[in-house]
This record gives C-alpha cells, sequence and structure tokens, in this order.
C-alpha cells in the first residue's frame, strides 16, 4: 500500500523553489503566456521612406565589399526593438545596390519577397533566372534557392525593400545560410525565363508542381493592368478596396507556403469599413496618399512609407485624395495562420445614427 506525504504549504517561497527545476505554476503566467485574447507585442508603427532614404545613401558611402551583402537597414517595431522582425514574424528592411555592384551568389531557408522602390539597372538571379527590375516590381525568392542581386547602371542606387520571413525560420531553429562556391551560379545554370513561362494564361502541367511560387517576378505594369481591370469589373471589398493576390500560378496558392503578398486600391476619397484579423500585415504605400486608422491611431502615408498592423488590431484605410486613386502593396502571415487553422477575421459593428 503506498502512502501520500502531504507537502506542507509555503507559497511565499513556492515560486522560487520550483524555477530551480526549470518549472513554473501555470497559474503564475496565464496572464502573460496564456491571454484570452490575441496579444501580439508589435505594436502599429510607420517607417516614412523620406526619413529612411538619407540613411540608406549614407550607408552606401561606407559598407562595403562582402558587407554590402547585408547592406540593408532594418524596420524596428517599437513593441520589440530587440527582435528584428517589423511585425509579428515578418521582417522588413531597405537595401542599396550601387552601379556597377553585384552580391555573391547564396541561398538561405528564409524565403524573400521584394518590393522594389527606385532605379533602373537592377536585376536579380534566382535559379538561374536573371531579371530586370524597375520601380513597383516584386521578386520573389524561394527557400533553398540560388540567388544573386547586381546594378548594371552606368549611375545611381537601386532601392528595394526585403520582406522575408527570417523571424519565423529563426524562432523555429530552422535556418539555413549558404554561399555559393563560384561565387555565382550564372555561368554554370542554363538560363530560363519564368515569366515567359509562368507569366500567361496557359500554364505548364502543375500536377508535380512544388509549393514556392516558380514565377520569381511580377512586374508592376502588369499588376497595376490586372489591378485596374478588376476595378473596372466591379471587384470590390468593403474592407480593403479592389484587393488582388500575389500567386503562385502552379497551385493558385500564395508566393510561399508562410508569407503572402497583395495588391490593393483605393478609389479616390474611399474609407474602407473597419475590421480586423489574425496575422500581422507590413504594409508599403506604392501610389498616391492616404490614412490608416489602426487601433484609434491615424497613421497617414504617402508613396514609399511603410506602416505595420499588428494581429488581432482593429483597422480602416482612407484615400484622402479624391480624384486619385491610391494604391498599397502588403505583405503578410495568411498563409502559414490558414495552414494551422488559425486564421479568423472579424467586421467591427456598423454605427448607425
Amino acid at each position: 500500500m503506498t502512502t501520500t506525504t502531504v507537502q506542507t504549504a509555503e507559497p511565499d517561497t513556492f515560486a522560487e523553489r520550483l524555477s530551480a527545476f526549470y518549472a513554473i505554476g501555470r497559474w503564475e503566467a496565464v496572464n502573460d503566456a496564456l491571454p484570452w485574447t490575441p496579444a501580439p507585442r508589435s505594436r502599429p508603427c510607420m517607417w516614412r521612406y523620406a526619413n529612411l532614404r538619407p540613411f540608406v545613401l549614407e550607408a552606401a558611402n561606407f559598407v562595403k565589399g562582402d558587407d554590402a551583402a547585408l547592406r540593408v537597414l532594418t524596420h524596428l517595431n517599437p513593441g520589440h526593438r530587440e527582435y528584428e522582425a517589423a511585425c509579428g514574424h515578418l521582417y522588413s528592411g531597405l537595401q542599396a545596390l550601387k552601379s556597377g555592384e553585384a552580391m555573391t551568389c547564396h541561398r538561405h531557408a528564409a524565403s524573400a519577397i521584394r518590393f522594389v522602390h527606385e532605379g533602373h539597372g537592377g536585376w536579380t538571379a534566382v535559379n538561374g533566372d536573371r531579371i530586370t527590375v524597375s520601380p513597383g516590381d516584386v521578386i520573389v525568392t524561394p527557400s533553398r534557392l540560388w540567388h544573386e542581386h547586381g546594378n548594371d547602371a552606368d549611375d545611381g542606387l537601386v532601392i528595394w525593400q526585403d520582406c522575408t520571413n527570417d523571424p519565423l525560420v529563426n524562432t523555429l531553429g530552422a535556418n539555413f545560410f549558404e554561399l555559393h562556391p563560384d561565387k555565382t551560379h550564372l555561368p554554370s545554370t542554363p538560363a530560363n525565363d519564368t515569366f515567359a513561362t509562368w507569366g500567361g494564361l496557359l500554364l505548364p502541367d502543375t500536377r508535380r508542381s512544388r509549393q514556392t511560387s516558380p514565377l520569381h517576378t511580377y512586374p508592376w505594369d502588369k499588376c497595376q493592368e490586372a489591378l485596374d481591370a478588376a476595378a473596372r469589373a466591379g471587384h470590390h471589398s468593403p474592407y480593403d478596396g479592389v484587393i488582388l493576390e500575389y500567386t503562385n500560378p502552379a497551385t493558385g496558392g500564395p508566393v510561399t507556403p508562410t508569407t503572402g503578398c497583395k495588391l490593393q486600391l483605393l478609389r479616390g476619397g474611399e474609407t474602407t469599413r473597419t475590421h480586423r484579423h489574425t496575422g500581422s500585415v507590413i504594409y508599403i504605400a506604392a501610389r498616391g496618399q492616404g490614412t490608416t486608422t489602426i487601433d484609434g491611431t491615424d497613421f497617414e502615408w504617402s508613396a514609399g512609407d511603410t506602416f505595420c498592423v499588428p494581429s488581432w488590431a482593429w483597422h480602416a484605410h482612407t484615400n484622402r485624395h479624391p480624384d486619385d486613386d491610391a494604391v498599397l502593396f502588403s505583405t503578410n502571415e495568411f498563409p502559414l495562420l490558414q495552414a494551422l487553422g488559425l486564421y479568423t477575421e472579424e467586421a467591427a459593428p456598423e454605427h448607425t445614427t
């Protein structure tokens, strides 16, 4: 027969004694570790392009050599300045490529989505596909594919914005980084044109397709054309205006398994309805001017600016100009949350008078 010895309770020292064995009473942590509703550390934040661009130009003058591959100004969130994520598990930063510069070929476990802000002559090569980029273009670099960048222009910088899932991959302890032994993969990799193969109405057989998008470039003129066509056709959301998703043409799904991106148009003078959802979003103002209200705070933006909406934050967009459209590009955590069954969305109650 087993007897149980009742331990004398010493609640004042209980937590300290227990911590010596790497344990904690769950009732002690429930408010922080187990909130009743989503409680992200990230805060709504704005990064103005006009404020950061001078620092991008200055860094281009002294960050050189091998360090130039990391010549990126990282957007830090005031809710966790020590954690290099702009919002949630999304990284964002501005990278500059000087004329005549080329970056060593490399690959990593994280996926990247790049939005080009300015400059001509820039290029990126992904898995042998050498792509010339222009302002507004979006480039997708899937996980573990060789890629490299450069600027063929005689003069002037190319500035683009890196949007990656590095924070997520690092949190999961799954990141890898590798430099190409020959410093470039282009001479040894057969040239291909992913846009010619995957950018049309008729596509290759996709029954054995991979999860990541085989299309590495989404040109601004083609995307703007699609957005305008959707607007003319009456495609409209009361919460996001005219909104389209960049997709993997092989699957119809997001461009990467964990991070998606969208392009949306707000008509002149339009104000969207307020809503919220799980999953963080980073917005880049591609065209026009507007105001986004996030949890009661107004963030006024113009072309080039970046702002973020943390998970479960109430938000609505307004195009301040009555006659001109405004366009927002965004990256989000929705694919990951949808795959895990954790995505949810709700609208704010409409006020009646």
